[in-house]
């Protein structure tokens, strides 16, 4: 899999521009703030309809314009498909395959698929649990696309139960509520000896479950796949360090994989069962505590957490071997994912980057981005465009972008 073409019109700081690409290593050289990594942004979103820097659409439209326009040429599988997306203010974005509408953005899901390394990634290591959320869902449905209807029906869930726990409290507290486990299915109905916000309650439970219960089946199995490549990944980049293992924590009371049921229905089960022992305490607080939301990705060091014990330059090391253990399962998958090293190099010492370098020059297609071409080991000679004064210049070659 490789881009051809890539182009963004009021993306970012870019008013437009058009990029010529290749199989192989391009490398785009700039100073900071230059739009480089506008760029690859761009590259990001039309692979996953997310940013890596930002949690919203709307910093993406540039300025003063009413929408941005993303579009791609992708060569998969020995045929070429167009991929628009059209970013809008206001009102619900869109997306064409080839010209012609599909009915939902995340129909395009999987048509070009990336694996971004960024100096954000760090969080991964250090930030919060959400980080690490996020990781594991953005590769779950680059994986298997289908499971960004799983999140998005989770999260309108999750959305819906927390804001009527909020109104469930006086309910309570007047005694005329009893909590009472729903059906698997979610199909409780409400019953007369209950007030209308916990009967309500009841349902929502369920569909939290459904939903829940599929996207933990994801995380589960997503996590026993890539800890192996992860763990490998580490021990090429950081060879005198620990070793390194993932795990999952969830709420449902498993401190790890192995504690985890194993099928669908089980998992369902589970989290209906936690959900009717914690209604009191949610509705006393308001929030919903049970469920994937409140899940975290456990990364360890040695015998201890990565989180705190992992110096500067380990917590790097991780957070590489997390986004190469993605490229390599993805690649398992037969899928050749794009692969985006977006100012990875300035932060990493000479033989860090000589070991990284060695382990994605193979790829079919490589982007990166640095502020000066020296960053860039020599294993990753490619093509080379300099970006700065609104344009991207193939050295040698033609003007292929323009800030107007």
């Amino acid at each position: 899999m490789y881009l051809k073409r890539f182009s963004v019109t009021d993306f970012r700081s870019w008013p437009s521009a058009e990029l010529e690409l290749e199989p192989g290593v391009t490398v785009l050289v700039g100073a900071n703030g230059a739009g480089k990594t506008n760029l690859v942004e761009g590259v990001g979103y039309l692979a996953s309809l997310g940013s890596h820097r930002v949690s919203s659409d709307a910093p993406l439209i540039r300025r003063g314009a009413e929408q941005a326009l993303l579009r791609g040429e992708v060569h998969h599988h020995g045929r070429m498909l167009g991929v628009e997306l059209e970013i809008n203010s206001g009102r619900p974005n869109r997306a064409r395959v080839n010209r012609s509408p599909v009915s939902r953005p995340r129909d395009v899901l999987g048509i070009l698929r990336s694996v971004l390394f960024a100096p954000e990634d760090l969080a991964l290591v250090r930030g919060d649990p959400s980080e690490r959320r996020r990781f594991l869902d953005d590769l779950l449905v680059a994986r298997f696309p289908r499971f960004a209807g799983i999140r998005a029906d989770y999260d309108k869930v999750l959305r819906q139960r927390s804001a009527l726990l909020k109104t469930a409290k006086p309910a309570l507290r007047s005694g005329r509520g009893r909590t009472r486990r729903p059906e698997p299915s979610g199909d409780t109905q409400a019953r007369d000896d209950l007030p209308d916000d916990l009967a309500t309650l009841e349902i929502w439970d369920g569909h939290l479950a459904r939903t829940g219960a599929a996207l933990l089946a994801g995380r589960r199995e997503l996590v026993v796949a890539l800890a192996p490549y992860a763990r490998e990944a580490f021990g090429q980049i950081a060879p005198s360090s620990d070793p390194i293992d993932l795990d999952y924590r969830s709420s449902v009371g498993a401190t790890g994989v192995a504690e985890l049921p194993a099928t669908t229905a089980e998992l369902e089960e589970l989290l209906l069962t936690r959900l009717a022992e914690a209604r009191s305490q949610e509705v006393e607080r308001g929030v919903c505590l049970v469920g994937p939301h409140r899940d975290d990705l456990d990364l360890a060091l040695g015998d201890g957490p990565a989180k705190g014990y992992a110096s500067h330059g380990e917590s790097w090391a991780f957070a590489l071997a997390l986004r190469l253990a993605s490229y390599r399962l993805l690649h398992a998958d037969d899928v050749e994912p794009v692969l985006v090293l977006d100012d990875v190099f300035a932060e990493l010492d000479s033989s860090r980057r000589r070991a990284l370098a060695g382990l994605v020059a193979g790829a079919e297609q490589v982007l990166v981005t640095a502020a000066v071409a020296e960053d860039v080991p020599p294993e990753l000679d490619g093509i080379h465009y300099d970006v700065g004064e609104g344009r991207a210049v193939r050295v040698g070659g033609a003007r292929i972008g323009e800030i107007g």
